[in-house]
């Protein structure tokens, strides 16, 4: 199966000999040609990767020849709707736009899971947890990788207390990195202590044969925290306890990553705060991969708020270092994962952190002041934290204590942290000392394995084991008849590669839409009258995912998701032939050789000139700025003022403008330069075309005129259209 940038993902070709499937390749995979200088159209870059294969450039590349600059750290992607057959699809649009990290652990935690599952429908609360979704995730991803030219990272959590079965299964399947702190059992999951550590050494020790990334959960701390702007040296602890704990298993330093999180966001003196926070990490930690995200404590329902802290947030990853650049999106505040919000958050990661290439070369951080400072004072508190660890006996007895999550700044407590008693929490009882004679015939195991001398290594006992012969891993398909992927596949059937569409945010055709609305109204009254606004435009299910006060009496400005219950048939639809745009340099070569000169004005009695100017100006992308020369009439011209001007100048073509639409006189003026143009005898020496909102190039034609241009029209549209017609005329 090899994908094509014109064809959907064919998901039932993609679910065929799932069972036979094998991974390409183990572990994690770097961006190729980081710290290279590279050029990139007309730029030099310092901070880049190799580029794309296939991608989706950034709208603004539009001035820059449509470029596409890949960033030089990895770029996350979060996604989990509960079905991987669309999380696959998502996951192919992350990647064109720059995702090469896919994360599947939203929603609910994989940490509630107790044991590995096989055969079930779902994933829990959309994380991925059973190997035919693990696999074909994986697969999906073999091919999007293909397509896209570069190696894409798959990601879960390995945790809880069937932690280590997961690992097993990740290891099996290809899995390239995961999450792993035996803390983040303890604290937030109440797992048993003794039982979270004893199971993440054989969850790490298998993760360390198979190479995967193991991110660290310390950041829960400054999500869980009533202020966690006072937590920064327990996440420090946090950090040094799941490294030297990591290594000790025998995970490579270059494959543990610190998951580090801002612990404010603005209104707060983010800056101020955050970022000696990144350089006390980096200190500390320099041995160590940085995978930067955003917290969540403190986003809301708002994108433009979500997309500026994500920003300033980046602008730390790029005064320190940041090897994984996590993207998050606010889809918990809007009840649903959006596909578009997926892309939006690459696409905020890799505009920021490519706007700001070579930072570090031009600023530099002055430890020399509050900055160096602060990170002293960090670092001198979180040593501080750890000998008093030590002093009271070591982790667990620091823990039933509460030292851990607790609201004060260290040393001041504040009494509000979590506790949890070593004799308690979800496994207890279920640790056992190994016999002397214990044997296990695996081939990654951690501690004790009283390996038969006959045998060089424990799996030669059984013939090599699943690792060493995947023949021997039992691949189990969805058990359920009823509520299994291929049942909802068949639910949905018409709009696979047929001409039906209905449109969607989460799933295949779940006729999602949002629509903004804005109403003159209190906040409480405005949310259910957005409501109702949308129940008369016949939407079902209608909810309102976002609103923002503009002011307590003015108004406010909702967002509203529902539902609609149609389709549409893409055979019935209009489309007019798409021009083609020339590039920006044929242009400017053809009017260099040739120059043009034309008239342009706003016709009838419309005043209205922004539009116009916009399409002719310099200033704003126009026509100006490939040579074209001008002579602007004004607005409210005359037809006949017009036409004569292009008389006395010799001009190559008219262009007018028209916004008033009463009694269709935009089309009768554009009829009336037409009939004085040929009444004047200059109609087939002269262009003529006609440009406002509610024109189309239909009713211009249809007007005698040569082509009409509407809303979203820019400069070179116009430029190209004007080279192309006088290259026809003279053909």
């Amino acid at each position: 199966m090899k994908l094509k940038p014109n064809e959907k993902l064919n998901i039932k070709e993609l679910l065929k000999d799932l069972d036979k499937y094998e991974p390409r390749r183990r572990g994690w995979h770097w961006r190729d040609g980081r710290n290279e200088k590279r050029t990139i159209g007309d730029f030099e870059y310092h901070e880049t990767s190799e580029s794309l294969k296939n991608s989706v450039p950034l709208p603004g590349s539009r001035g820059f020849g449509y470029i596409d600059p890949q960033p030089d750290c990895v770029i996350t992607t979060e996604i989990a709707s509960g079905r991987f057959e669309d999380d696959i699809r998502r996951m192919r649009m992350a990647a064109w736009h720059g995702a090469d990290h896919i994360m599947v652990i939203r929603t609910a935690g994989q940490s509630h899971v107790d044991s590995l599952m096989e055969g079930t429908n779902q994933g829990i609360g959309g994380i991925m947890v059973t190997r035919k979704q693990v696999r074909a995730s994986r697969k999906a991803l073999d091919y999007i990788e293909d397509e896209v030219g570069r190696p894409i990272n798959f990601h879960s959590y390995v945790s809880g207390v069937a932690g280590p079965d997961i690992a097993v299964m990740f290891a099996e399947e290809g899995v390239n990195g995961a999450h792993q702190d035996p803390q983040y059992n303890v604290l937030y999951r109440n797992v048993n202590m003794v039982r979270s550590f004893v199971d993440a050494c054989e969850a790490k020790k298998i993760m360390a044969w198979a190479e995967m990334l193991q991110i660290d959960g310390a950041h829960n701390a400054n999500a869980t925290a009533m202020k966690a702007w006072k937590v920064m040296p327990e996440l420090m602890v946090q950090h040094a306890i799941n490294t030297a704990f990591s290594v000790k298993v025998g995970i490579k330093p270059e494959n543990i990553a610190l998951s580090t999180v801002p612990p404010t966001a603005p209104p707060a003196p983010c800056m101020r705060l955050d970022l000696p926070y990144a350089v006390a990490l980096r200190d500390l930690f320099r041995d160590y991969k940085m995978r930067a995200q955003q917290n969540t404590k403190y986003m809301e329902s708002d994108t433009r708020e979500a997309a500026v802290t994500h920003t300033l947030n980046m602008v730390i990853s790029r005064l320190t270092s940041a090897d994984i650049q996590s993207t998050i999106t606010p889809d918990e505040g809007r009840n649903v994962p959006w596909h578009y919000n997926n892309v939006a958050g690459v696409m905020t990661a890799k505009q920021a952190l490519t706007g700001m290439d070579g930072l570090r070369e031009m600023v530099k951080l002055d430890r020399e002041g509050p900055l160096g400072q602060k990170v002293r004072e960090l670092k001198e508190r979180a040593i501080l934290f750890m000998e008093e660890i030590l002093e009271v006996g070591g982790y667990f007895k620091a823990v039933e204590q509460g030292f851990f999550v607790d609201s004060g700044e260290y040393p001041e407590r504040n009494g509000d942290g979590i506790a949890r008693q070593i004799d308690g929490g979800i496994g207890y009882g279920y640790v056992y000392e190994r016999d002397e004679d214990y044997f296990a015939p695996v081939s990654v195991h951690f501690g004790y394995n009283n390996v038969p001398t006959e045998f060089e290594k424990a799996s030669d006992a059984i013939g090599g084991d699943t690792f060493e012969d995947r023949s021997k891993i039992q691949y189990i398909d969805e058990l359920d008849e009823h509520d299994n992927v291929n049942v909802r596949l068949n639910e949905v059937e018409k709009y696979y590669d047929t001409n039906l569409v209905k449109p969607e945010v989460e799933w295949r055709a779940d006729g999602t839409v949002l629509l903004s609305i804005f109403l003159p109204l209190d906040e409480r009254t405005a949310e259910f009258a957005a409501i109702k606004c949308g129940e008369k435009m016949g939407l079902e299910d209608v909810t309102v995912v976002h609103k923002q006060v503009m002011h307590p009496a003015e108004g406010t400005y909702c967002e509203v998701k529902g539902k609609v219950n149609f389709d549409i048939n893409i055979d019935e639809l209009v489309i007019p032939e798409k021009p083609e745009v020339l590039s920006e340099a044929e242009i400017r070569e053809d009017i260099q050789n040739n120059p043009m000169f034309v008239v342009a004005a706003t016709v009838g009695e419309d005043e209205h000139s922004v539009g116009l100017k916009e399409i002719l100006d310099i200033k704003h992308g126009g026509i100006e700025g490939f040579g074209i020369k001008y002579e602007y009439l004004g607005t409210s011209c005359p037809i006949e003022k017009l036409v004569d001007a292009a008389i006395e100048t010799n001009a190559d073509a008219i262009l007018l403008s028209t916004i008033i639409t009463h009694d269709d006189v935009h089309i009768k003026n554009m009829q009336k330069v037409n009939d004085l143009a040929i009444e004047k005898g200059i109609r087939d020496k002269v262009i003529i075309i006609c440009g406002g909102t509610q024109v189309t190039s239909e009713i211009a034609v249809e007007a005698g005129l040569d082509a009409g241009f509407g809303r979203g029209t820019h400069g070179i549209d116009v430029a190209s259209y004007l080279v192309k017609r006088r290259r026809e005329k003279k053909a």
